[in-house]
């Protein structure tokens, strides 16, 4: 069982995006999360995370490679399509 953590890790994901200029691949961003909470997070409580982000409009999250994302906080003003919306 994973230890208690007092910062919720979306919160944790955007403030660790932000401080990188906005935008961070996903393996930088699962080093980062080990520093800060001490163990590494499963790759579903990560996704989860990311697509609660996604939902909210806070983070895009774009498939570089069949195995690298590249994760971007979205700026006031700025918006993502989704596939076939124009």
């Amino acid at each position: 069982m994973a230890p208690w953590n007092a910062m919720p890790m979306k919160n944790l994901v955007v403030a660790i995006v932000k401080k990188r200029r906005g935008v961070i691949l996903d393996d930088e961003l699962v080093r980062a999360l080990k520093k800060e909470l001490g163990t590494e997070p499963s790759e579903a409580e990560l996704n989860a995370a990311l697509l609660q982000l996604e939902i909210n409009g806070l983070v895009h999250v774009s498939q570089i490679t069949k195995t690298k994302r590249r994760i971007e906080v979205i700026t006031e003003g700025e918006t993502f399509l989704a596939v076939d919306e124009d």
